[in-house]
């Protein structure tokens, strides 16, 4: 399955890291799309699937044993993947944090899909889940391949991932999603630019890449509020806070106020509403119509966004088709509302003016 959804998931868009890179002075961004090219065929190489990590705060339940498996891998700041493993399910921490931080905030993810939803691992049948820290030299990205997780460790621009949970629970969240809709929602094939790979690689496009994107930034950021017990109202619905050098930007988005850039980075330009969209948008930008409406649907439900605004999402969702619409997105979702609490329910109201709120139903 992972290999034929064969998606290369950035935690942060390339657009972003160029802009970081040409303010600080710097030579490039790493080269993202030759990256991918690269990752996807090392994948091909590979025996076995793989996955992810996460970040440390508040205590949380124990996880329930048996559940997942996961694996740690160090890939000595070079690009040959897995690398040497470091850490194992049950395993005692290590010294170093990186992978330590990989581990813990792996379960915390884990442990979330499992208790919200009862689901079993990334792929529902506890698929053994491993991530690989200290990939490449300065990279600055963390990434999702369509079978694993990548941490770089930053450079002066961007700071490590390890310990950005939301970031990670997003790019895992990709994982899940691959799983949920067969061939992924939004995924396209596209020719790969590196001359040295002949392969194509897939990419998230259109209006159901950007539910894609959205899906997976809604479930960042509810694991983060989950993990801290936030309330809709404690959240400040940032996601990759402190990843991005102070010069650069508070954080990569909001949910709260799509493109406010005096709460994310100096040139955010994700799109709030449909008066904003333009078909071939990039999907990081357009995925912010959809990320609004559901901040402003948990908003006007109240309480934690895990209990009814995030269950719906995921419901609706997992019945989606590949090439879904916003619209379609919103029916969705308003049918899922109206099934669970009734049409004349305030989380049925809620999610109808969600979805008014940023025009995609009039």
């Amino acid at each position: 399955m992972s290999s034929v959804y064969g998606c290369v998931c950035f935690a942060i868009p390339s657009k972003l890291l160029r802009k970081c890179a040409e303010k600080a002075g710097s030579v490039d961004c790493q080269g993202l799309d030759s990256m991918a090219a690269r990752l996807r065929t090392q994948r091909n190489a590979w025996a076995g699937p793989v996955h992810l990590p996460l970040l440390l705060a508040p205590a949380q339940p124990a996880p329930i044993k048996a559940a997942y498996r996961r694996a740690i891998f160090d890939a000595g700041s070079g690009t040959e993947l897995p690398g040497k493993r470091v850490r194992n399910e049950g395993d005692k921490p290590v010294r170093d944090p990186a992978v330590n931080q990989a581990y813990d905030n792996t379960g915390i993810t884990l442990d979330f899909y499992l208790k919200m939803f009862g689901r079993n691992s990334i792929d529902n049948r506890g698929m053994r889940v491993e991530s690989a820290v200290h990939f490449g030299k300065n990279f600055s990205n963390a990434m999702w391949t369509g079978d694993q997780m990548i941490f770089g460790d930053g450079d002066q621009n961007v700071a490590g991932f390890t310990a950005a949970l939301d970031i990670i629970a997003h790019e895992l969240t990709h994982g899940v999603m691959q799983h949920l809709i067969p061939g992924g929602l939004g995924v396209v094939r596209v020719p790969v630019k590196d001359r040295e790979f002949k392969e194509q690689t897939h990419a998230l496009k259109g209006q159901s890449g950007a539910l894609n994107e959205s899906f997976s930034d809604i479930f960042g950021s509810i694991v983060k509020q989950w993990h801290g017990r936030q309330s809709v109202t404690q959240a400040n619905w940032l996601l990759g806070e402190h990843l991005l050098a102070p010069e650069h930007g508070l954080a990569i988005r909001s949910l709260k106020d799509p493109g406010n850039r005096k709460l994310t980075w100096y040139e955010d330009d994700q799109f709030k509403s449909m008066d904003q969209y333009v078909d071939g948008a990039d999907v990081h930008d357009s995925s912010g119509i959809p990320n609004h409406a559901f901040y402003l649907a948990a908003k006007k439900i109240g309480g934690f966004s895990w209990e009814k605004a995030g269950p719906i999402w995921y419901e609706a969702f997992e019945a989606l088709k590949p090439k879904a619409s916003f619209l379609d997105a919103a029916k969705a979702t308003s049918r899922v509302a109206g099934v669970r609490f009734g049409i004349k329910s305030k989380e049925y109201k809620a999610v109808i003016s969600a979805w008014q709120a940023v025009k995609v139903v009039t």
